[in-house]
Order: C-alpha cells, then sequence, then structure tokens
C-alpha cells in the first residue's frame, strides 16, 4: 500500500467530515429540499446505517477474512453503507448532489477499495481469491454467498459492534435528520 492509495486512505475519514460539514451547512440552502425529498432521503441513509451496523458485527480486522454476514453478499460493506449513507443525505438535498456523492466515492474510496484489496488478498491469498471470484467488491449480490456451500454462518455479535464504535454513525444520522428538519421547517 504505497504512494496515492496511502494517502488517500489517510485522507478519505477528514475529506468526509469536512464534505459533510459543508453539506450541512449549505444543503438546506440548495432549494432542492421538500418533506418528501428528506422523507426519502433519510430512508435511504438510514438502511446505510443498518448496513453499516451489520458489517461492524461481523469484521474482526486483521485476524480473520470476514466473509458472513454483510460480507457474504459484497466485500465492502462498510464502504458500500456509507455511500448509501451519502446518497440519502444528497436526495434529501437535492437530487443532483448525488452526481457529486458517485464522484467523490469514486475519487476516494475506488484507490481505497484497490489498496486494501491488496493488503487482504496479500493476508489470505487463498481464501480471499475464493471470496473475491463469489462475492462482488462494492454493490452487493441479493443473496449471500456461502463459502464452500458449508453455509458458514457467523451470528451479529454486539459486543464487536460496540467495540467498533458503529452507534456514532447512527448518532450523527439521527442529528441530521433533526438537523434538516429544523431547517426545512423553518424555511432554512
Amino acid at each position: 500500500m504505497s504512494g496515492k492509495p496511502l494517502t488517500i486512505r489517510r485522507l478519505r475519514v477528514p475529506l468526509g467530515f469536512l464534505v459533510g460539514g459543508l453539506y450541512f451547512w449549505f444543503a438546506p440552502r440548495l432549494g432542492g429540499m421538500t418533506r418528501m425529498t428528506l422523507a426519502v432521503g433519510a430512508a435511504i441513509a438510514f438502511v446505510g446505517v443498518l448496513f453499516r451496523a451489520w458489517a461492524a458485527g461481523h469484521i474482526v480486522k486483521n485476524d480473520r477474512l470476514a466473509t458472513t454476514g454483510p460480507y457474504a453478499h459484497t466485500r465492502n460493506p462498510l464502504y458500500f453503507g456509507s455511500f448509501l449513507i451519502a446518497c440519502g443525505f444528497a436526495i434529501a438535498a437535492h437530487w443532483l448532489l448525488l452526481a457529486a456523492v458517485v464522484a467523490f466515492f469514486y475519487l476516494v474510496y475506488k484507490p481505497v477499495i484497490a489498496s486494501e484489496r491488496e493488503f487482504i488478498s496479500g493476508r489470505y491469498p487463498e481464501a480471499y481469491a475464493e471470496w473475491a471470484r463469489h462475492v462482488p467488491a462494492f454493490f452487493p449480490r441479493l443473496t449471500p454467498w456461502r463459502a464452500g456451500n458449508r453455509g458458514e454462518r457467523e451470528p451479529f455479535s454486539f459486543p464487536l459492534y460496540l467495540r467498533h464504535r458503529e452507534w456514532q454513525a447512527g448518532l450523527v444520522y439521527v442529528v441530521a435528520v433533526v438537523w434538516l428538519t429544523y431547517r426545512l421547517q423553518r424555511g432554512f
């Protein structure tokens, strides 16, 4: 993991906070938010929060390759959940923001995913190759892949979810929806 992907890996979280801050300042002023767009966008974002929570309860970083739960549908469920959250809030404010979300994820997360793929496939070469043959990198498959048709199932771990502090994403979601609802009711 060298060069550009390493730099982007380090900057993706601060960039996300910067973009989020700009969103909360400018989004209500774009003139595209209605009760309907806020409801639809909030619902999509909520699915993203749930997807991230589900993933956080299944991953044990650097201990084993996660292939169960949401990892049986997509190799990057945390990023996919973040994508849904961003798309939801873009739809809430103005549908044109979807283009910005797609561009941001393409420019920032595509190289991060490639860098992580390199690292993880080097750590678990055989298991990763098998998993990658059956599970898409980003957009989830509808049915879960079962490793070697053994029907492996790892239950969701609430302590793991808490250890990853994914509850913070849920808290930010609630604050964001309350803020946008307040701004909408006040007429911006």
